[in-house]
């Protein structure tokens, strides 16, 4: 999936004016952001629920919206993660991140070592444990393919602290599991 629409800018400035125009971006996003909010939540009637209110909001703040030297996508991405926050705190929960074991094996095979499916298995089960904040930028960094700028205005932090947590993240893993991945950014 290519990482933004042909002419988006361009389709964004209509998008201001007319919300048809707005459908074609609702279009190209909407998997992308349902799928992030699946994962923040496990449950696909919130994350359907937070899906719809992040569009909602999107749409009617796009006459706001300024590039900003971060794609379109890390906007939404913004309003969606606002979104699960104010979940949270309304309902008193605590953050849940659904771990796609498909993804975590994208992850693995970036790394030079061959995983048994016990090792797997543990490693799904200590990224479970993971703090909320490592588990977020590794999920932007690894599953969204985020760069470090883009991640660092969805979770309103500096870029040097998106950074930081994701190597913290990374060297917390590698320190149990000896995982050797690349620090590649996304393409």
């Amino acid at each position: 999936m290519p990482a933004a629409l042909p002419d988006e800018p361009a389709l964004i400035e209509r998008a201001k004016k007319d919300s048809r125009a707005f459908g074609q971006l609702y279009e190209f996003y909407f998997d992308r952001i349902f799928n992030y909010l699946l994962r923040q939540t496990d449950d696909e009637d919130i994350a359907g629920d937070l899906c719809s209110q992040t569009f909602v909001n999107a749409l009617n703040s796009i006459h706001k919206y300024e590039i900003r030297g971060v794609p379109f996508s890390a906007w939404l991405y913004k309003i969606a993660s606002n979104e699960v926050n104010k979940h949270y705190r309304k309902n008193k929960g605590k953050a849940v991140f659904s771990i796609e074991e498909v993804r975590v094996r994208e992850l693995i095979e970036r790394s030079d070592e061959n995983w048994d499916e016990e090792l797997i298995a543990q490693l799904l089960q200590f990224m479970k444990d993971l703090p909320t904040d490592m588990l977020q930028v590794l999920e932007l960094r690894f599953f969204e393919d985020k760069d470090f700028r883009e991640i660092a205005y969805i979770l309103d932090i500096t870029e040097s602290g998106a950074k930081m947590r994701t190597y913290r993240a990374l060297d917390k893993l590698r320190r149990n599991f000896n995982l050797k991945v690349k620090y590649d950014e996304p393409k």
